[in-house]
């Protein structure tokens, strides 16, 4: 079946510029500042809808690229804007065009200051992040990856808080130093590979382990920043605390999800024998990103940063699923990285109500919330009990996923049992039991003493419909998640096939295939 294009027509290219074609609108005939409030929400609602298709076209039963697009860019380098998608690039697409739906929404009355320079800064930052997700081509891919540092910069740099100087300068030179290796490794694969940028070749061709060894530490670091995994993860909770609702709310449902999804796309089926190798490594960085930053996430008394640190435990899940090589740790892995772009992207937004409110984070300042906003209070409740992964929702089909498939896997070069591993990551959903709740209880329950409180007022009807898809998909994926995992199956058991398939093996079955001709030349 040919899935080049739906109708004959290039959506993955329309996905990616129409934000940017909405943004330059917006930009050159734009001035009223409720006319563009309007404008951005219906150019990432257009762009929503124009992903649809990818759902509803998808073809669930292959792992093969789909909705491909190829075009020359620069021949003289073998640079192509090539585009296509699988079932674990396809998710995040979604993901993506529907969390800045919420994004801007959120930010209708919060943001006064620079209007039309937010709403672009959004759409721009929708443009580069769906480019990540689609590229095939390693430049290409570089390109958006590096470009969405520009909106992001802007957006905690302008309208962040006080320290939002300090927090963007940490969070853009963080992920520029990554990137720079990133980059390196990129320009070693080209000239090892026979000069071609194309991902798909990449995947394909033999790489020695010595290459393999020093791409991969360069991908680590790289992606490891981005996740972020510990100790790299300083930048996090002040992009967080400084940056506006809106901002953490896509750094949380997004972008974080970019490192995890450069492993995936990357380092496992690029680069199998290293993956193997430092696999122990991973694992143990993953399970101190689990146990040691929940226990930090604990000592916090700003919700921002709480939620933050909670971000940086539950993506360790997601690294940890990543690196045990089997299916059902590939698929918890991503399904993890969904359902934290809903759980996560939904607490920040309950911060970012009380905060329009008060003015203030501190955990201290409030108490008593549920007495005068009862219905953001069973809100805020109900995300809470997703953020400890209770059973019903989504991050409980991820999380057990990922212990299932770390019982099951058979890498034999940890260095302790795979149900230790298990255990010891199981102590992180208490740990988010701990932190979590004592925020709710401290925040939401108890007596009204403050006079502050009093005066806060509950959802309005614009802030309760950000959150309504948001409550349905944690449920709808927490007790139906079969449509999802039917999505990621056959591209995860093509993972897993690749990453556990030694390349030296195939460069040795290659050189064996020349040797009969050789031999023959001889005679």
């Amino acid at each position: 079946m040919d899935l080049h294009n739906v109708l004959d027509f290039p959506i993955l290219s329309l996905a990616i510029f129409l934000p940017t074609f909405g943004a330059l609108f917006i930009w050159l005939f734009i001035k009223d500042e409720d006319a563009i409030r309007w404008a951005a929400l219906a150019t990432s609602v257009a762009t929503f809808i124009v992903t649809l298709p990818l759902i509803f076209k998808f073809d669930t039963t292959t792992s093969h690229m789909q909705f491909e697009e190829f075009h020359q860019w620069i021949p003289a380098f073998n640079i192509n804007y090539q585009l296509g998608i699988d079932g674990i690039s396809m998710p995040f697409i979604i993901l993506t065009s529907l969390l800045i739906i919420i994004c801007i929404v959120s930010a209708w009355k919060c943001i006064q200051t620079r209007i039309k320079e937010y709403m672009i800064s959004f759409l721009i930052l929708e443009t580069t992040l769906i480019g990540v997700f689609s590229s095939l081509d390693a430049i290409l891919f570089y390109f958006f990856w590096e470009a969405l540092l520009i909106p992001m910069y802007l957006m905690i740099g302008i309208w962040g808080g006080k320290n939002r100087v300090y927090a963007t300068l940490k969070f853009f030179l963080y992920t520029l130093a990554g990137s720079v290796l990133m980059l390196i490794a990129l320009l070693a694969m080209y000239f090892k590979a026979g000069e071609t940028f194309s991902m798909l070749a990449f995947m394909d061709f033999p790489f020695d382990f010595q290459w393999q060894f020093w791409i991969f530490l360069a991908f680590f670091i790289a992606f490891a920043v981005k996740v972020p995994m510990w100790p790299v993860h300083t930048w996090l909770p002040d992009a967080h605390t400084e940056a506006p609702t809106a901002g953490s709310v896509i750094l949380a449902g997004v972008l974080l999800k970019m490192g995890a999804y450069g492993y995936l796309r990357f380092s496992l089926p690029m680069l199998p024998d290293a993956s193997q190798y430092f696999a122990p490594m991973m694992i143990g960085l993953s399970l101190v990103a689990i146990v040691y930053i929940s226990l930090v996430a604990m000592m916090q008394r700003d919700m921002k940063r709480l939620i933050a640190y909670s971000s940086i435990a539950h993506m360790g899940f997601v690294t940890l699923g990543t690196f045990v090589f089997t299916v059902q740790g590939l698929e918890g892995a991503v399904v993890n990285m969904i359902s934290h772009g809903f759980v996560a992207a939904a607490l920040f937004l309950c911060v970012g109500v009380m905060y329009d409110r008060l003015h203030t984070r501190e955990i201290s300042d409030y108490g008593g919330v549920v007495n005068v906003m009862p219905v953001f209070a069973a809100i805020m409740l109900f995300f809470s009990m997703a953020n400890v992964a209770l059973p019903g929702t989504s991050a409980f089909i991820g999380e057990i996923m990922v212990l299932l498939g770390t019982f099951a896997t058979d890498v034999d070069t940890l260095p302790v049992s795979a149900k230790w591993i298990a255990i010891a990551a199981t102590i992180s959903v208490v740990l988010s039991a701990c932190y979590t709740l004592w925020m709710y209880k401290r925040v939401v329950m108890g007596d009204l003493i403050k006079d502050t409180v009093r005066s806060m007022s509950d959802v309005s009807k614009r802030e309760f419909m950000m959150f309504v898809p948001l409550i349905l998909l944690t449920l709808w994926v927490g007790f139906y998640p079969m449509p999802v995992l039917d999505v990621l199956h056959a591209t995860v058991e093509n993972l897993v096939e690749q990453s556990t398939t030694s390349k030296l093996d195939a460069a040795a079955a290659l050189l064996l295939e020349h040797v009969p001709a050789v031999h023959a030349g001889t005679h």
